[in-house]
């Protein structure tokens, strides 16, 4: 079998699409990337509903509705993201001999269905068993599904296109959904405001996954970026993009895998429990619940801003200066959390925590395939992505532990910001790996 023939089933193409379906995508008066870029924008979008910043809004709600603690809402929340995040290894695979669409559908169908098992939870038990769901389901499998979308189609102007991408995530997402979730729990209650999510999940999904999104632009005669196809290029000319292919197993054998995993999976475990316990954090300073949600927004308008520009950046000088700022910045906001003694104060919170996650962000969404190739994106983000969302696991229930115990976040908080400091230092030393380095990288 050729290299160009094993490139393309690697990509996960859909052997069963036809001729026609083909020539449409290669036809389109844009590069089709551009429709996967949307398609996969706004999937990524619905993956809200599992993610923690619209998750906080309901914490409350589960506590007094449903008689349970914060510890236990924090510990079911944590074995919840735990079990639902140890699949994603094998979702990831799946991405790469199934393809991004079928994928999409399937988890799309299941989420939407997730939502309405969270709209009719009775207590610890089918609480728990609904944060696997919806964790598994929307932060994990759908969330790897759209960024894999993406990053498929794009190699030299990848960091640029999955910034723009997150600025729609973040203001869309991080901004919109919170406060949009806080006025439909005011205009109906919890239950139903669930259900309404699970419709639009289906409603958005589901057309988007089946009538748009493809796999890779190899199986349709594309060249990533919308560049020269080798059959258009003169002879001897080589692509515009330079990509070197390693598997799993080469991947996790390098150094730098794991610099880059630690760092991301430190800040999604802090940054998850600063969320989570968003709105107790803030009435702990005697600010409102409802302040709490409006500060979603300078936390989206910073990741927003952040991210694009992190993208860009990324593309020009790489991800080592962004990944060791990001990490200065959530010890930052972990020292602030526990101080928002006015308005202002919680707006500046607000700046920091979503500057650190738009890096956060724009690293994460791009570093993979850059440094290890996009023949096995799926096996090495699924690894990536399940050490991420075990270590999002740990933030919450250490947090609320802490805070029914001493009676404020503070001690823990302050302890818990050593960690990112120290990552910093490891992530300054940060290399692109090579084949040549890979023995003394390991």
């Amino acid at each position: 079998m050729s290299e160009e023939k094993e490139s393309i089933i690697a990509s996960g193409q859909d052997s069963h699409e036809t001729s026609d379906q083909k020539s449409w995508v290669t036809r389109f008066p844009v590069y089709y990337g551009w429709v996967i870029l949307f398609a996969g924008m706004v999937i990524q979008i619905m993956t809200s509903p599992g993610q923690t910043y619209t998750t906080s809004i309901f914490i409350e709600w589960f506590i007094r509705d449903l008689g349970l603690s914060r510890s236990l809402v924090s510990t079911l929340y944590t074995v919840g993201t735990l079990s639902g995040g140890l699949t994603l290894g094998l979702v990831g695979r799946w991405l790469d001999r199934y393809g991004v669409r079928r994928v999409a559908i399937i988890v799309g169908g299941l989420f939407g269905l997730a939502c309405f098992f969270m709209s009719s939870i009775t207590g610890a038990l089918t609480l728990g068993l609904g944060f696997v769901m919806i964790r598994m389901l929307g932060q994990g499998s759908l969330s790897l599904t759209a960024s894999n979308a993406i990053n498929r189609w794009w190699v030299r102007r990848r960091g640029t296109v999955m910034g723009l991408a997150g600025v729609a995530t973040a203001l869309l997402g991080v901004g919109l959904f919170p406060n949009l979730v806080h006025g439909l729990i005011d205009a109906y209650d919890w239950r139903i405001a669930y259900r309404i999510l699970g419709v639009a999940v289906w409603a958005l999904v589901l057309p988007l996954s089946t009538f748009l999104l493809r796999n890779s632009p190899e199986e349709h005669g594309l060249e990533p970026d919308g560049g020269l196809p080798a059959s258009q290029r003169n002879p001897g000319d080589a692509p515009d993009w330079v990509e070197e292919h390693w598997t799993l197993d080469e991947a996790i054998r390098t150094r730098a895998f794991w610099i880059v995993a630690a760092g991301l999976a430190s800040m999604s475990m802090l940054g998850t429990g600063l969320t989570f316990h968003m709105v107790s954090i803030f009435e702990d300073s005697q600010l409102s619940a409802a302040v709490a949600a409006t500060a979603f927004v300078p936390i989206a308008m910073a990741a927003g801003a952040v991210r694009l520009g992190g993208g860009y950046l990324i593309d020009r000088f790489g991800p080592r200066w962004l990944l060791t700022l990001a990490l200065v910045l959530q010890a930052t906001s972990l020292v602030m959390a526990p101080s928002l003694a006015t308005q202002q104060v919680a707006l500046a919170y607000g700046v920091v925590l979503g500057a650190t996650q738009g890096l956060q962000a724009a690293v994460s969404s791009v570093i993979w395939p850059m440094y290890y190739g996009r023949q096995h994106l799926g096996a090495i983000t699924g690894i990536a992505s399940m050490l991420l969302i075990i270590a999002s696991a740990l933030g919450p229930m250490p947090m609320g532990i802490a805070r029914d115990l001493l009676g404020s976040y503070r001690v823990a908080l302050s302890v818990a910001a050593t960690l990112p400091l120290a990552l910093a230092v490891a992530a300054f030393t940060l290399r692109r790996p090579t084949r040549g380095r890979r023995r003394s990288a390991a």
